[in-house]
């Protein structure tokens, strides 16, 4: 259970980079058939003949950041639980099932979605989606369930979290960084918090949330939408429709100063520098700012190509790893990161000047015409490698349509990115790059005495 939580943040950094760079251009090549039942649930069917399997994918409109006020970490739990077992099919049952019939399934969380998966093969998903839909209203709890898995989850924090100084470092810069929106609660919630929840408050959640008009369906693989639509009535249509609530989340402040927060410790071997700025979200952003970030993350900070890596690690030789990373799916605002770890023998604040003034130069020289030119090249060329993943397209497209997204947006990506121009980027960094909306993360090794 504990692989079912997405918490470790060069995890996330990876997930991001895919959905940032595949969000479109695969939406393009996908060609992804949509529909809508009856009672509101969204199916997207992505058909792809390479080989007769197939994934699943059920999608919910909620995550952390949907969390009541002191019931942090209950998206989360909720995921766990929702493994629980119906009166149909018993406590470990729907994982029994899958893996007796050769399939995988797992499950994640995120501030803004929750989602549900299984790959198997495609006389297996009737199965499948069988199961999902059971769960989907019938799911069965009781003290007995709830009580031992909310100690997993704790177990999971202490193992995630209590033991890992960069995961420390992460929570603080996030709190620091959202001052008033839910952001700034860790997805699995705070100890003294997951402490509390318990049967009824997990319930409360489900039957607020997990409803067929707040989720969405999405079918990858050897399958047609003429096969997906009479299972999916089958299965998901005669689930009624509910009234959800709104989301309604609460806005953050301007920032009018800059934030430092220093994590030591004797686990730390690597020390690093991160600093973020708060950035728009596809969803919030104007015009085409956040296809215009993402050239510029491209540019400056994705991989061994990047003008951060040949500067600070290939000819100076002062970095181990240096980079930057910037995900616009997100339903509210998202951030722009950049990170440096030096090498041996390199002082952090040396390591983290030459960071800043290269940042500097940036901001006032900008970027190049062949330098955008080149990014986008490789983000479309990068983008076809995707249409032999069978978890790429749901993946892309769940994200995009659990945060205020549409299939539609996914489809105009690479004309959007084709638009971005270098003065429209060279206009951004003012508007992103400034110190007094930054907050910074440095992260050392301590004595022995320092925990």
């Amino acid at each position: 259970m504990l692989t079912r939580f997405h918490y470790i943040v060069s995890f996330k950094i990876i997930v991001c980079s895919f959905t940032l760079f595949f969000s479109s251009a695969q939406g393009a090549v996908f060609n992804p058939e949509i529909f809508k039942l009856d009672n509101g649930l969204e199916v997207v069917v992505i058909p792809n003949h390479r080989a007769p399997i197939v994934t699943q994918m059920l999608w919910y409109k909620v995550g952390a950041a949907d969390e009541d006020v002191g019931e942090s970490g209950n998206a989360h739990f909720l995921e766990h639980l929702m493994f629980k077992g119906t009166e149909r099919f018993k406590s470990g049952e729907f994982s029994a099932l899958v893996a007796k019939n050769g399939g995988q399934e797992n499950a994640f969380t995120s501030w803004d979605y929750t989602a549900y998966h299984q790959t198997v093969a495609k006389d297996r998903l009737e199965m499948v989606m069988e199961l999902e839909a059971d769960r989907m209203t019938g799911l069965v709890l009781d003290d007995e369930k709830v009580l031992p898995e909310r100690e997993v989850v704790r177990e999971e924090r202490r193992s995630r979290v209590g033991n890992s100084p960069g995961a420390q470092l992460g929570e603080v810069m996030r709190a620091s960084q959202f001052l008033n929106h839910p952001y700034r609660i860790p997805i699995i919630g705070w100890d003294h918090e997951i402490e509390e929840l318990n049967t009824e408050t997990a319930l409360s959640f489900y039957r607020k949330w997990y409803a067929p008009n707040n989720a969405v369906l999405i079918i990858s693989g050897d399958v047609t939408t003429d096969e997906i639509k009479p299972l999916a009535e089958k299965y998901f249509g005669v689930i009624p429709k509910r009234d959800v609530p709104e989301r309604k989340r609460i806005s953050e402040p301007p920032q009018n100063a800059a934030r430092r927060v220093i994590k030591e410790s004797h686990l730390v071997t690597n020390p690093s520098v991160t600093i973020r700025y708060l950035a728009p979200s596809y969803r919030t952003a104007e015009k085409n700012d956040a296809y215009a970030l993402q050239i510029l993350d491209e540019i400056i900070g994705s991989g061994a190509t990047s003008k951060l890596y040949k500067k600070l690690v290939i000819e100076e030789k002062l970095a181990a790893s240096v980079g930057t990373s910037y995900s616009p799916n997100a339903y509210d605002l998202s951030t722009f990161t950049l990170y440096i770890s030096p090498r041996p023998g390199v002082e952090i604040d040396v390591a983290e000047k030459r960071l800043r003034e290269e940042l500097s130069n940036l901001v006032e020289l900008g970027v190049t015409e062949d330098e955008v030119n080149k990014a986008k090249t490789r983000m479309v060329d990068a983008a076809v490698f995707a249409r032999d993943s069978l978890s790429a397209a749901p993946n892309v497209i769940g994200r995009t349509l659990t945060t205020g997204g549409t299939v539609a947006d996914i489809e105009a990506w690479p004309e959007r990115i084709s638009a971005v121009t270098p003065e429209h980027i060279n206009g951004l960094l003012n508007e992103i790059f400034i110190e007094n909306q930054s907050v910074t993360g440095i992260l050392l090794p301590a004595e022995e005495s320092k925990q």
